[in-house]
């Protein structure tokens, strides 16, 4: 087995456990505590929260643990110059199967609730104010990431991370998908952690539209961030073959 195969196996399988952690916590949350909005938001957050921070200590050493495309593609523009970072050939196979995780993701979470397989979200995900809600998410998310590996600090990316997404369920008008597999994955869940396939297009170009302006900032912020590209998010040892990723 090639490293390469390594790495995007466990990118596929942190991203797909993920999306199984929200969309499965969502569902839990919705059965458990009926009519009361709040507290499935609150069961969902926390799930989520510590879920994350779980994949990321365990596939950290592996792939870097991105289980994020956007993260990807960030770590790659932010390292291109100076040659670090996740080289141009893997992003787009990282990005390929980290969504494909994400719809694994769902349909597993959907198996172990019974909830019908394939079935479509019809929870509409619309409005200006939510997509400014996932600009504000996405771009904190790979600000945070670049941050902590700048300033030598990744070895905090796994509660930091999973802190961050946990507190922006809450301050995040969208509850911060943040992530375009993991919002992917989410449609094919018509439950509470659902998003109606017409809401994604918009969901995931606020996304982009988050990460484009996390990457300008970091790069005039830490005007040396290229040479720890390899750091993120989570530090990988192995370097001497290739360049390390998230």
């Amino acid at each position: 087995m090639t490293d390469l195969t390594r790495r995007l196996a466990a990118e596929l399988v942190g991203t797909a456990l993920l999306v199984t952690v929200v969309v499965g916590s969502g569902i839990a949350a919705q059965r458990l505590s009926p009519g009361d909005v709040g507290l499935q938001l609150l069961e969902n957050s926390i799930a989520t929260a510590l879920g994350l921070t779980v994949l990321v200590l365990l596939f950290g050493p592996v792939s870097g643990a991105h289980l994020n495309p956007v993260v990807s593609a960030a770590d790659w523009l932010l390292g291109r110059r100076a040659g670090t970072g996740l080289p141009a050939r893997d992003v787009g196979a990282y990005a390929a199967v980290q969504v494909v995780g994400g719809v694994l993701g769902a349909e597993l979470a959907n198996l172990m609730y019974r909830v019908p397989v394939g079935e479509l979200s019809t929870k509409d995900r619309t409005g200006a104010n939510l997509l400014l809600g996932e600009v504000v998410a996405t771009a904190g998310l790979v600000v945070l990431v670049f941050a902590l590996a700048r300033t030598g600090r990744g070895m905090l990316a796994a509660p930091a991370v999973g802190a961050y997404i946990g507190a922006a369920y809450w301050f995040t008008s969208s509850t911060s998908f943040a992530n375009p597999a993991v919002t992917v994955g989410r449609m094919f869940s018509d439950t509470f952690a659902g998003i109606a396939p017409g809401s994604v297009p918009g969901f995931v170009a606020a996304q982009v539209v988050g990460a484009c302006l996390a990457v300008a900032f970091v790069g005039w912020l830490y005007v040396d961030v290229a040479a720890t590209a390899d750091d993120v998010v989570v530090s990988r040892r192995t370097r001497a073959t290739h360049r390390s990723i998230r």
